[in-house]
């Protein structure tokens, strides 16, 4: 009898999305298989850094040393304030230049079409042009033009991935969800108020996910900056604590989980 196949779906935050790395890594030291991964935003980047086999302490390093002054290029806000050409050269290089269908495991990225609304997944292609897509978070990140389409954050069309991974052939599936909204949140510039706006419009949304996910893990990441890139380690260690409160859960799903009979 085989065993299920295990998949992530991890969804879009901003900084926030640094927890999905300790989620990632509790599964692993459980012994728990990551069969496969599809990603809105940064859930997306996150997933194909994991899949391009940088293993979870470098990541760790990494999400560390990622300020913003690395990847914001400012440019004259015709569709954004970002041009984001910085951030592809940043996720080219630590994926080492690779293709989606080249990653150790299978990894769907989620995008948006701006004029046609609808959901775009990208199972192969560039990583860095997939992902860049994936994060471009309206009015922030200018669009990415893409096989004729214009791009932006799959988290507007579906900030937790679930259907994907299941599309992907996913048994049992284990949605991460870091972007809860911030009540009381201090609104100080146009990128708070498109953050929380975002934020806001997904909350209904997000109830059909957990609902369509065997196991949800929400980090308790609310309180910190989707923008700022500050307090990494205890985004990540929220996504840690979160994921070992649900580890026994997680281990019975898969216990139980028995092949669907063929007649």
């Amino acid at each position: 009898m085989r065993r299920p196949k295990i998949g992530l779906a991890l969804g879009s935050g901003g900084a926030r999305g640094f927890a999905h790395l300790g989620v990632i890594k509790v599964l692993r030291d459980e012994g728990i298989p990551i069969d496969m991964i599809a990603g809105s935003s940064m859930g997306a980047m996150v997933g194909c850094f994991y899949g391009a086999g940088l293993d979870v302490d470098r990541l760790y390093k990494l999400s560390r040393a990622f300020k913003r002054k690395y990847y914001l290029d400012f440019t004259v806000p015709k569709m954004g304030f970002i041009a984001g050409k910085r951030v592809k050269e940043l996720i080219r290089i630590f994926t080492h230049g690779k293709e989606i269908q080249e990653l150790d495991i299978p990894v769907a990225v989620v995008a948006t079409d701006l004029v046609s609304g609808e959901k775009v997944v990208f199972k192969d292609g560039p990583i860095a042009n997939a992902v860049r897509a994936s994060i471009a978070i309206p009015g922030i990140f200018t669009p990415e033009k893409l096989g004729g389409r214009l791009l932006i954050d799959g988290g507007v069309i579906d900030r937790i991935p679930v259907s994907v991974v299941k599309e992907m052939g996913a048994d049992i599936v284990i949605a991460v969800d870091v972007s809860h909204v911030k009540t009381n949140a201090e609104i100080t510039s146009i990128f708070d108020v498109i953050m929380q706006s975002i934020d806001i419009m997904q909350m209904e949304l997000v109830a059909t996910r957990e609902i369509a996910s065997d196991i949800m893990i929400k980090p308790r990441v609310e309180m910190y900056s989707s923008r700022a890139f500050t307090n990494i380690d205890d985004i990540i260690a929220n996504g840690e604590k979160e994921t070992v409160k649900q580890i026994g859960k997680i281990k019975q799903v898969i216990e139980q989980w028995k092949e669907p009979q063929t007649e």
